[in-house]
């Protein structure tokens, strides 16, 4: 069965509109997925078509605030990323759910999962970048017209300074997370410091490893069976076989 996306928008917080975009049965376990930079929710499409093919899964792909369609405005911090995570679900209420973040989003989604919120299932971290000091990222240029762009320029400067000087508490955070947790790697083509990538699966109580060699740092992109595959074997292990 083929599902087409449906666009959404929920208001979190009072004022924060979040667009997001849902595939996939109303009655399937809710996958809510976090993208990178730059990024909205339709990075998401093939890999949630994908998913819901394989299984009875609802794929909820979230832009998040100043992205896309969501809500711009500053100033942008990764902790007021996270509490918007934790502000979407309480919305949906989706009862059980698994996280799924790639890059910054993967970030977010790490620190939304150390605080336990009710009803997580799982963790998924798609070559995330590690929360930890000394990470060094390529900074996008800042363009003649940053205007025309499908993000908050004002954003990229506030968040790139956390991700390469990120609050301590946050690296310390994820030996808190109690759901089990699949961290995928790009491996040495990827720019995200594998080791340090390595590092935090270790400090995660119950995570998996999983590098995929040469792909890089876009692996949902580059390498979408794998990815899939990879994907709902974990939907799999912490729910169950899929109907």
């Amino acid at each position: 069965m083929t599902f087409e996306a449906v666009d959404r928008v929920v208001r979190i917080g009072g004022s924060t509109l979040l667009h997001y975009r849902e595939t996939g049965p109303a009655s399937g376990l809710p996958v809510v997925a976090l993208h990178g930079h730059p990024g909205s929710a339709e990075t998401w499409d093939a890999v949630a078509a994908g998913v819901c093919d394989a299984g009875d899964y609802r794929f909820i792909a979230v832009t998040q605030r100043g992205y896309g369609r969501s809500s711009r405005g500053g100033p942008y911090a990764l902790d007021e990323f996270a509490a918007d995570v934790l502000g979407f679900v309480a919305a949906l209420d989706p009862g059980r759910f698994v996280l799924l973040g790639h890059s910054m989003g993967g970030t977010v989604a790490s620190l939304a999962a150390a605080q336990a919120p009710t009803g997580l299932l799982g963790l998924v971290l798609e070559d995330a970048v590690p929360p930890r000091e000394g990470v060094h990222l390529p900074k996008p240029v800042r363009p003649a017209h940053p205007e025309s762009l499908p993000y908050d320029w004002q954003l990229v400067p506030e968040i790139f300074a956390q991700l390469e000087a990120p609050d301590p508490a946050w690296w310390a955070s994820l030996a808190r997370i109690s759901v089990p947790a699949l961290v995928i790697a790009g491996g040495s083509t990827s720019h995200v410091p594998q080791d340090t990538l390595a590092d935090a699966a270790a400090l995660i109580p119950q995570a998996r490893l999983v590098t995929f060699e040469g792909v890089g740092h876009s692996i949902h992109r580059d390498a979408p069976a794998r990815f899939r595959d990879e994907l709902t074997g974990f939907l799999q292990a912490v729910t169950g076989p899929a109907a």
